[in-house]
């Protein structure tokens, strides 16, 4: 998953916002920094959503002449996370319920949906196909 933000000169800095998401706004002293920050920004923004039971906007399709447009990727750990705590929600089993079927302690599975918690990407794919989810990763060229 990826949204498209746009990057453009701010004095002698840069200031990224993203189309999809208005609240997340960052910048940087480079274009390399700006993008690292557009990252965190992104992500940040996007666990907001789930954490205020928002509904997570789609990226849309960055524009055709692609100017000062860039495409940030969501890491795999936040898009694992993202959709277990979605698949959850969307499910109609109880915390305890998953962490039966988990062999985990109730505690456990509320951290594993909060969304600031960091989750390891094996745990919320054994969550995920317990809420009859199968995570799939792809490998692409960077960009």
């Amino acid at each position: 998953m990826q949204y498209p933000a746009k990057c453009q000169p701010d004095g002698e800095s840069f200031l990224v916002t993203f189309p999809d998401l208005p609240e997340a706004i960052t910048g940087g002293t480079s274009e390399a920094e700006a993008r690292t920050n557009a990252t965190e920004a992104l992500e940040l923004t996007l666990l907001t959503y789930v954490k205020d039971q928002r509904a997570l906007p789609q990226p849309s399709t960055p524009p055709e002449d692609g100017e000062n447009c860039w495409e940030i990727p969501v890491s795999a750990g936040t898009t694992a996370k993202l959709a277990f705590i979605e698949a959850f929600r969307a499910s109609t089993m109880t915390r305890v319920a998953l962490a039966g079927k988990l062999g985990k302690a109730e505690g456990e599975v509320r951290r594993m949906l909060d969304p600031y918690h960091r989750t390891k990407l094996g745990t919320l794919e054994a969550g995920l196909l317990a809420l009859g989810k199968r995570l799939v990763v792809t490998i692409e060229e960077a960009a």
